[in-house]
């Protein structure tokens, strides 16, 4: 079963907008812990300056492999987010929790 946790707050031009993608895969004894993290932080998150839209997403199969899947303004959102102490803070204490190197993807609209 794939949960979807979802918050879309405003709207962003498309043809600027990146998506960014990042795949967690966690250690199965902390996944209670990072679902606790995420839970406590989604909205802070979603509501960082040219962020749109965030989704948790677990993967079927591998229950300790999760995405994240965010729309944001555009590159210089994201890296002011990534580079926010507010990130760096959540970031220090999320990946003590990791099972893999985490993957990331940012990605815009082809047409």
């Amino acid at each position: 079963m794939v949960k979807f946790l979802s918050l879309s707050l405003k709207i962003c031009k498309s043809y600027e907008m990146i998506v960014r993608i990042v795949k967690l895969t966690f250690k199965q004894e902390e996944i209670s812990n990072f679902l606790d993290i995420f839970e406590q932080q989604k909205k802070f998150i979603a509501g960082f300056e040219g962020c749109s839209h965030l989704n948790l997403l677990r993967d079927k199969t591998h229950t300790n492999i999760f995405f994240t899947y965010s729309h944001w303004k555009d590159e210089n959102a994201l890296e002011l987010y990534r580079e926010s102490d507010f990130f760096q803070k959540i970031w220090s204490k999320v990946k003590l929790k990791f099972a893999d190197k985490p993957q990331a993807w940012s990605l815009e609209k082809y047409e």
